[in-house]
């Protein structure tokens, strides 16, 4: 097998082991961390430069979808799950995504660069402030609900994140409790993960200089790798969350998310 994929999949065996344990600790999704350095790393290995981001973002989406089965699996068990929600969101969510994906595409590499820097500065800046989401007075009609689920899908699908940290404010701010909050979220990342993955798969199939073992835009040897370690380290950094400083970790990430913002930036 090729150095350079083996490389790659010792990389993401490692970069699926810090994302695990951050969306354990943390109850974020991976792509905060995956889509960044998933990009620094394809462009070390002189992966096509307009295609690195589109690369990463898709490869961080596939990677989203067993854990998201494992998460609404494990908050089925408990009981939290709220299904009419999910059922009203998760449609316009997928088609959301399946937009973001054409969206992402068209767009130059610098646009959608700008796009995830903005993101990560962004909840960066929320985890450093330690923002968290207030319930509202009034419950959202549906033509609310079917408007928000459209945005969480396109924004989530371009910049390969689940869209629970924008799904769960907005369920919380519509009088729902945090607990099924978190779980109708993780439900509604699955849509997010399946369709935008084949819409990346979909829209690379003809691309030309993609590298070997690419399903598209979708990367196989680095799905492999993070989806492996993400798996196993996830639910230790659940544990580590009921015994460690949580709040001033979350700082620390924060700062992460900054240089990770600073370096996309810079590259």
């Amino acid at each position: 097998m090729d150095k350079e994929i083996i490389d790659i999949f010792a990389a993401s065996l490692a970069l699926g082991t810090v994302s695990g344990l951050m969306a354990g600790l943390f109850g974020i999704g991976g792509g905060l961390v995956i889509v960044p350095v998933l990009a620094l790393v394809f462009s070390a290995y002189h992966f096509p430069a307009e295609q690195v981001l589109l690369m990463a973002v898709a490869t961080s989406l596939a990677t989203i979808i067993l854990t998201a089965i494992a998460s609404v699996v494990a908050h089925h068990r408990l009981g939290t799950m709220l299904w009419d929600k999910v059922l009203r969101l998760s449609p316009l969510i997928g088609f959301g995504a399946a937009v973001g994906a054409v969206i992402a595409k068209q767009i130059s590499a610098d646009t959608l660069r700008a796009i995830l820097v903005v993101f990560l500065l962004y909840f960066g800046t929320i985890m450093a402030l330690q923002v968290k989401p207030k319930p509202g007075t009034t419950k959202q009609p549906k033509w609310l609900d079917y408007t928000v689920a459209t945005l969480i899908g396109l924004l989530s699908s371009m910049v390969g994140m689940g869209g629970g940290a924008l799904t769960v404010p907005y369920l919380v701010h519509g009088q729902m409790p945090v607990l099924n909050a978190v779980a109708v979220a993780s439900a509604c990342g699955l849509p997010v993960a399946i369709v935008g993955t084949a819409s990346y798969a979909l829209l690379g199939w003809d691309a030309v200089q993609l590298p070997q073992w690419s399903l598209g835009f979708v990367y196989l040897p680095a799905f492999i790798g993070i989806a492996l370690s993400s798996v196993c380290t996830a639910p230790i950094g659940a544990r580590l969350a009921h015994k460690l400083p949580a709040a001033k970790l979350k700082r620390y990430f924060s700062l992460l998310l900054f240089v990770m913002a600073a370096r996309l930036l810079w590259h």
